[in-house]
């Protein structure tokens, strides 16, 4: 397993499907010499989302294949459909950049955080429920979607206690400023540790 170097950090956004958590994983991304690692699934992409730059849409013999080869770092089912990453992604990311940033659900977030320990700190994003169903009626997720989404709404809000920060999605570029706030601290920190 890649040993994540002693300036190298991980963040993980994490939380209910349309708590915007993508949106502001990119947004505080550009304050930041910040670079995303992107999941494979099988799921079909939706109508807005593009190969290669929300996910890499891979067919379920592909994904299987790949498991098959132990490519994936983490692999996770949800409602029939697969997600992984590939730890081979985030050490080639890890070569340009020190900071990485993901979008996961629950699972994937703690299996990352099992694994590189204090390297990862966990985003939890999330909106009330009401807001949630707007902004996925807003995207045109379809009805079946939706319903599947909610189906696990309180299961993800129940994650959130174990996140190290959590942050409430009713302004994106308020929200966006304080999570880059917090992203600082963990940037200063280190630049002491260093440079003493």
């Amino acid at each position: 397993m890649y040993q994540v170097k002693e300036q190298e950090r991980i963040f993980i956004y994490t939380g209910p499907d349309g708590s915007g958590r993508k949106t502001l994983g990119k947004m505080v991304a550009t304050a930041f010499d910040m670079e995303t690692v992107l999941s494979y699934t099988t799921r079909p992409p939706r109508h807005y989302e593009i190969d290669g730059e929300d996910y890499h849409f891979v067919t379920k013999e592909t994904f299987l294949k790949m498991a098959e080869e132990d490519e994936f770092l983490e692999s996770v089912e949800i409602d029939g459909f697969h997600y992984g990453i590939r730890e081979k992604d985030i050490v080639e990311t890890f070569q340009k950049h020190n900071l990485v940033y993901l979008a996961l659900n629950h699972e994937g977030a703690e299996k990352l955080k099992q694994m590189y320990g204090e390297k990862v700190i966990r985003i939890f994003i999330y909106a009330n429920r009401e807001t949630v169903i707007q902004r996925q009626k807003m995207r045109q997720d379809d009805e079946a979607s939706i319903k599947r989404h909610m189906s696990h709404y309180d299961e993800i809000m129940d994650y959130k206690n174990q996140c190290e920060h959590v942050f409430e999605n009713y302004d994106l570029p308020q929200v966006s400023f304080q999570i880059s706030e917090t992203i600082e601290t963990y940037l200063e920190r280190n630049l002491i540790e260093t440079d003493y």
